[in-house]
């Protein structure tokens, strides 16, 4: 055993249950002191379920979308040489730097039915601005970066040696891209995936600008945990934000099960 391992796991545990136990295992408990009967009232009524579904469809859909295209931006970034390589790599990490507000700001004034990209999609009749459209592509832009970030990396430090080969075994680009680089890149992508998914689930800041957070239509889940806490409806805020807790824990343990069972299969990176 490591010298010093247990003074440092102690100060682990330590840091773990004050920032993350504490807060959440205090969440678990006002929610239960509600009642069975009540908790599953709030849980079921039909504001809650489609502002969750909602949440998770639209990070879901989000994640997705991050996924093709981090894993895209990710290799043309490490593969390619270009003008302006590095101006673009640090361009990534914009959603990272920025406030969730003014991502939000920026967002909604090109995509409102005035702005310069709202306007030509509206000539189509594809309404961003305000509609659950808005809040996926709120959450595409800032969960990206986990892809990428993600990928990155491992793209970088892999080795030419299999594609050199694939390459003198007569494999054309598109098959050895398919059967020798993307095998080796499944646990950093479901990774990324995974990240960008938990980060989208709970943004908030950059929604409320391209959500009308009218109920049943664009309303997202933290937006109707705000709307119960400025009604002082503190018992309907908590039970939404315990079930968001379940829900993304369950998402997120599924998660890593699959990334388990593709290292098993592809080999860990």
């Amino acid at each position: 055993m490591l010298p010093g391992f247990g003074l440092g796991l102690g100060y682990v545990v330590v840091y773990l249950s004050l920032l993350v136990l504490l807060p959440l295992g205090a969440l678990v408990l006002k929610s239960a002191s509600i009642g069975p009967t009540q908790f599953w009232k709030i849980a079921t009524d039909p504001q809650v379920t489609s502002a969750l579904q909602l949440t998770f469809g639209a990070s879901f859909v989000a994640a997705l979308v991050d996924t093709v295209f981090g894993v895209i931006i990710a290799w043309c970034l490490v593969r390619y040489k270009f003008p302006g390589r590095k101006l673009f790599d640090a361009a990534v990490d914009l959603p990272f730097a920025l406030p969730t507000a003014v991502a939000g700001i920026a967002l909604a004034a090109l995509y409102v039915p005035a702005g310069p990209f709202g306007a030509i999609l509206m000539q189509f009749g594809v309404k961003v601005a305000l509609t659950p459209l808005g809040v996926t592509m709120a959450l595409i832009f800032v969960s990206l970066p986990f892809v990428v970030r993600t990928v990155q990396p491992i793209l970088e430090d892999m080795e030419r040696d299999t594609e050199e080969v694939a390459a003198t075994l007569g494999a054309g680009r598109l098959r050895t891209a398919f059967t020798v680089v993307l095998p080796s890149l499944v646990p950093a992508v479901l990774t990324g995936g995974a990240l960008a998914f938990a980060r989208a689930v709970g943004e908030y800041g950059s929604v409320i600008f391209l959500s009308s957070s009218i109920p049943y239509v664009s309303q997202i889940a933290p937006q109707l945990i705000i709307v119960k806490l400025d009604r002082y409806d503190y018992a309907g805020a908590t039970v939404v934000a315990v079930v968001m807790l379940a829900m993304s824990f369950v998402a997120l343990l599924v998660v890593n099960l699959v990334q388990t069972a593709s290292r098993r299969w592809f080999g860990d990176v």
